[in-house]
């Protein structure tokens, strides 16, 4: 069965993107050829995504998760029905307010590969019904001070235990398997 797996890029003080939701600050972070390996093997092992509705807005301005390197279903929670949309090899399925079901469209569809669960509401939402099985951090070395933070609002404890670290360049990677 797929490993289920909040994957995100985080600054040190925990905020995947800026309070208006940008990300410039992840470009120009100094990397070397180990740093692009550990990203590059987690992408290997993912067979589908799940992600926020917002993802709607971006599908069609080039905004796909991971760039659109990766031609995996993709399932996007949504409050309303929508048609799934084919962009670039890629199917994106709209999953109407179940997350539940949408995690289990994923593994289905993913098999003995992963499913990448983007987003905090999203990785929240899933930690809380017990559907996350590890989370995997790339943190780069900055203090926005102020953003949109990856688990601000989970309102509960999770243990975790350090499955794997890395650090080459700037970034340091991290790996914990969510105990239960």
């Amino acid at each position: 069965m797929a490993t289920t797996f909040i994957h995100a890029t985080v600054t040190l003080d925990g905020y995947m993107a800026d309070p208006d939701g940008g990300i410039d600050w992840m470009l120009g972070t100094p990397t070397v050829p180990e740093d692009e390996r550990v990203v590059q093997d987690v992408m290997a092992r993912i067979g589908a995504v799940v992600g926020g509705a917002n993802r709607t807005r971006t599908i069609e301005d080039d905004g796909q998760p991971y760039g659109g390197t990766l031609q995996v279903p993709v399932f996007l929670m949504t409050h309303a029905e929508h048609e799934p949309i084919e962009k670039d090899g890629t199917t994106y399925t709209f999953v109407v307010d179940d997350i539940a079901r949408g995690v289990g469209l994923a593994r289905a569809a993913a098999g003995d590969r992963w499913v990448a669960l983007l987003g905090g509401s999203i990785g929240r939402q899933c930690l809380r019904l017990g559907l996350v099985d590890e989370i995997h951090l790339d943190v780069v070395p900055l203090l926005l001070g102020d953003g949109i933070s990856l688990f601000a609002g989970l309102g509960q404890r999770v243990g975790l235990e350090r499955l794997e670290t890395s650090g080459y360049a700037a970034e340091a990677h991290l790996r914990y398997r969510v105990l239960r």
